[in-house]
Formats: structure tokens, sequence, C-alpha cells
């Protein structure tokens, strides 16, 4: 594996292999296995959680990290995305981190360079890393046992590249996946799909809610997000005493995602995600610039 473009690009062994090293990372501190190690992160989207998660994960480990600042790059004065890749990969950095509205971004970076590149979201296509913290903080909580686990994606399901590499990634370790959402918020898929989040509630083990991606609509779907929040919020009342694991992948819109309380209730862990992220993007990190030399 030479990029991380979406989940298919690790197999299910590789994955594994990730999570060890990722779980070994949360319990010491790990070497400086990428020391003298150069990262460029270019993010042409906004981002706290995902560029300061790689940034982190990188420092863990040693490296150091350049980012570009793509307000004031050349870009802006009418460069090509593809000659800023030449120009950054002639500087010789180990890996390369994109984020990118547009789908496929990173791919096509990726036959521009020699380093690793990592894909930190690209449109609504992909946003892999996060796909594999997800799947880590569920393993994590069922000890392993993620054979029959069944999972509600719920929300803004169309517009989502968590969405989508979950949808991905998650069946090929054995999660059921239902999809919740209103109709123009759902996509043409073969999963079991429902407009109505009480249909799935005695059902599910987990529940991962979904930020309205309200940045990718065309045109306004609500005249108030209050009206989505009134059918789709994971309220409290709405979950009960059931058993329930609740995810995100921020940054939550309180109280139109999810409730106040029960972003304080233990079965919401949208802060262990955060800080497993870090650790599943040290271990891909090290996978693979070592691997590329």
């Amino acid at each position: 594996m030479r990029h991380l473009i979406t989940t298919d690009d690790l197999s299910v062994e590789e994955i594994k292999n990730l999570f060890n090293d990722a779980e070994s990372y949360l319990d010491t501190p790990p070497p400086k296995l990428l020391q003298n190690r150069l990262i460029i992160t270019l993010f042409f989207e906004n981002s706290t959680r995902t560029r300061s998660s790689f940034e982190i994960a990188a420092k863990k480990l040693g490296a150091d990290v350049v980012h570009l600042d793509v307000a004031k790059s050349s870009t802006k004065k009418g460069e090509t995305l593809y000659d800023t890749a030449a120009n950054l990969n002639a500087m010789g950095p180990d890996a390369i981190i994109v984020r990118h509205a547009q789908s496929g971004t990173p791919y096509q970076i990726s036959r521009h360079v020699d380093c690793a590149i990592f894909n930190a979201g690209d449109g609504a296509h992909a946003h892999p890393s996060q796909a594999l913290l997800d799947l880590f903080t569920i393993r994590r909580h069922f000890k392993g046992e993620l054979e029959g686990k069944r999972i509600a994606i719920v929300g803004d399901i169309k517009n989502s590249r968590v969405a989508n590499s979950n949808m991905r990634l998650l069946p090929r370790f054995g999660l059921k996946i239902t999809l919740v959402a209103p109709p123009h918020f759902m996509p043409k898929t073969d999963f079991p799909s429902t407009t109505k989040l009480n249909d799935v509630l005695d059902e599910v083990d987990i529940i991962m809610s979904l930020r309205t991606q309200t940045e990718r609509h065309s045109h306004p779907i609500y005249a108030s997000l209050k009206d989505y929040a009134s059918d789709y919020c994971i309220t409290k009342e709405k979950i009960g005493k059931r058993d329930i694991l609740l995810l995100h992948p921020g940054p939550v819109h309180r109280n139109i995602d999810i409730d106040d309380e029960m972003l304080a209730d233990p079965r919401c862990k949208v802060l262990e995600q955060v800080k497993n992220g870090v650790a599943v993007r040290m271990a891909a990190l090290k996978k693979l610039i070592l691997a590329n030399g």
C-alpha cells in the first residue's frame, strides 16, 4: 500500500495490524519512528479535528510538519493544483496530507508525487482515516466482537464522505448498516433504509449521527435546521435507557445532530473518537511512510 485514498487501499489484515499499533499507542508513549521525516499538510477546506489530529499524530512520532497556507499559496495566483503538488514533491516530503472540496483530488495528486498521499477528505467521496477511527472505537467498545452488530447511520448521508467511507468499510468487518435520513438526504443505495429514526431504535447497537452538510447543499433544504432536528436529533428522550453506542465525526451541531444531554451521556463516544483518531492516524502514518522508505 503506497497511499491512503480510500479504505479499500487496506486489506482486512492490514487494518487489524494497524489497529494493534494504534492500541499500543493509546497505552504507552510511542518511539520516534518518524524522526527526520517531513510531512506537509495541504488543506483546501477548513478543518480543526482532522488537521490537528494528523499534525499531533505526526509530531508524537517525531516527524516535522509543515502546513501550507492555501489562502496565501501559489494556487491563488493561478498555479494549477498539480504544479503545486509537483513543486512540493520536489522539496522531498515523506507524505502529503490533502483535504479538498473536489472528489478525486487526492488521487490525482498521488499521480504527480513520489511520497505517500493521505486523503483527509475529498468532497462527498471519502474520509478513510475517519472511518478507520470509527471502526477502531466500535471494535474497542465491543472488545473485538463485531460480527452481526447493527449500526444506523443517521442524517445527511448523501453529502457525507464519512458515511461513504463507513458504508464501504464496516460491512467488511461484519457490521450490518441501516441508513436513516429524509428522502433528500438519502443516496441511491442497496442498504436497508428508512426515513424514521424510531424504526431502528429497538434494533441497533450503534448510532452514527452525521452533521448536516449545509455547505454542500445547492439550495436550502429546510427552512430551519430545527425542523430537521425534530425528526433526526439524537435525544435522551428518544434513546431512553437503550444500550446504544453513539458516535459522531464532528463538528457536532448541538441540539441539531445530538442534544446536550446525550453529548454528556457515557454512551456517547465523540471525545473518545477524537482520542482514538490520533492513535489510528499515528499507525497509518507509520505504516505508509516506513513502507515507502
